[in-house]
């Protein structure tokens, strides 16, 4: 089973369309093929209300600075209200819809995920920030939602620049624009892993992607040592270093968070996903979900779509 790819967001007027799995959108800047890009920053000023439906993104990350507006983020089957100023974080794969309401002002940093595995190597914190989706504030002083403006305002004049130095310039902008995120976000006053080497981080970071290609498979935890040519031993010391898990437990959790968005946003039966997920018995399968999450997949599904049919957008 593999997700379809979808080339651009659905329009705001689109009809529901039955699906089975999490639209995984591929394309997002324009006539790619004539320039190779690394970042992308476009600024969005739609009058009325906009909306997208949920979807992933395989091959970028992104940051959606709101400046002024408020609306609704779907995410992962939640519904997380936001209100400008602050910055939506989306990493790569996270399932995430938004409802904005009437003109909102909003600019959109778009970063390749190669290039951004790039930037995170340079802080810990880089890491940290973009291991989960968020949603920060930028309205506990009166300067941030300013400085931020200013700081991405630059970075899209330097991304389309063709000065000498724009690569480094624009290289320069996005550590200062993820540089503020982390303290905004106060991930300095977090304490975790802090005995990870850079090494570690790596290490692990390169563990995830090899879970993200592999987690359908239900390979030993050897084969994932051996495609990274070191021991047991050495892979589980990295991630209790810089991921404060089990390998194992990565693996489950990837999993898990694959079942839940299939619950979610699609219309497949249990039994469907357990054979998808590389499960060759649904019981199992349940057991499995039930230890993990405390539910049921079935109770899970309705719980989540009932939650998401009680909420509506703030007035």
């Amino acid at each position: 089973m593999t997700h379809s790819a979808v080339a651009k967001y659905q329009s705001r007027s689109a009809p529901k369309v039955k699906r089975t799995t999490v639209p995984k959108v591929r394309l997002y800047v324009e006539q790619p093929e004539e320039k190779n890009w690394f970042v992308h920053v476009g600024h969005v000023t739609d009058r009325g209300r906009w909306r997208t439906e949920p979807h992933a993104h395989p091959a970028y990350g992104q940051v959606i600075f709101v400046r002024s507006g408020r609306g609704v983020m779907n995410l992962e089957g939640s519904r997380v209200p936001f209100e400008g100023p602050c910055a939506l974080l989306l990493p790569t794969e996270c399932v995430h819809g938004l409802d904005y309401e009437v003109d909102v002002d909003r600019w959109v940093v778009t970063i390749e995920v190669a290039y951004l595995t790039q930037v995170n190597a340079k802080l810990r914190e880089f890491i940290s920030l973009w291991a989960l989706p968020r949603m920060i504030p930028l309205c506990y002083s009166a300067e941030a939602g300013m400085e931020f403006y200013s700081v991405i305002n630059s970075l899209k004049q330097e991304v389309e620049s063709d000065a000498i130095g724009h690569v480094v310039g624009t290289e320069a902008l996005l550590t200062t624009l993820l540089l503020m995120l982390v303290r905004e976000a106060r991930l300095e006053q977090q304490h975790g892993n802090e005995g990870a080497t850079r090494n570690d981080i790596r290490l692990v970071d390169r563990f995830r992607k090899l879970i993200d290609e592999h987690y359908r498979e239900n390979l030993p935890l050897q084969d994932y040592a051996s495609m990274m040519a070191m021991s047991l031993v050495q892979l589980r010391a990295a991630c209790a270093s810089a991921a404060e898990q089990s390998p194992t437990k990565m693996i489950h959790a990837r999993i898990i968070a694959e079942a839940k968005r299939s619950l979610i946003f699609g219309d497949m039966s249990v039994e469907q996903i357990a054979f998808g997920l590389g499960f060759a018995d649904a019981a199992y399968f349940t057991r499995f979900f039930r230890r993990e999450v405390g539910q049921a997949p079935s109770q899970f599904r309705a719980a989540s779509r009932q939650q998401a049919d009680r909420k509506v957008l703030p007035q």
